[in-house]
């Protein structure tokens, strides 16, 4: 049904986080292939990746998105979590509708008030439910940049975001 798009780079704990809470989406049949877009990782990210089954590319966006083999995406940040029964919802979604989605921020996953006046939230924070022919169709560079400035519907289906990246 959905090709899930993880866009990478040194995230080993994150895309193992991220891909525990995808199994119960492959087990019902919601999630077809998870394609893990590596930008050039050190640690043992490919290695999870591999081991989980995912597809592993190390081109470009574009090269990510034409393996995957779904008519939908659903694009990810590593070290985010989907919530019990976001497979319904997205199901239903997709079967409805031809426009992007994203998810609800999960109740308590909101930062305190001074956190969120410093962080800025990546446009991935709350994923991407995509049509895949529009992302083939977008000239980004990045998942994240895929994800800026769309408009989007906001699922029910709850996500508890990735945490920030540490700055090296």
């Amino acid at each position: 049904m959905l090709s899930v798009l993880i866009d990478t780079l040194d995230d080993e704990e994150g895309l193992a986080r991220t891909l525990a809470c995808l199994v119960g989406g492959a087990v019902e049949g919601v999630v077809r292939e998870v394609v893990v877009r590596d930008n050039g990782s050190g640690d043992g990210t490919l290695a999870v990746a591999e081991h989980a089954g995912c597809h592993v590319v190390t081109g470009g966006l574009a090269a990510a998105v034409g393996a995957a083999r779904s008519d939908w995406l659903l694009v990810l940040e590593p070290g985010a979590r989907l919530e019990s029964g976001w497979t319904d919802e997205v199901a239903a979604y997709v079967a409805h509708s031809t426009m992007p989605a994203r998810f609800s921020r999960a109740s308590g996953s909101r930062a305190p008030f001074l956190s969120r006046l410093m962080a800025r939230p990546t446009a991935l924070a709350q994923g991407l439910l995509i049509p895949k022919r529009r992302a083939m169709a977008s000239k980004a560079a990045d998942a994240e940049a895929l994800a800026r400035g769309l408009a989007m519907k906001t699922l029910r289906a709850g996500i508890w975001p990735a945490p920030p990246r540490q700055k090296t």
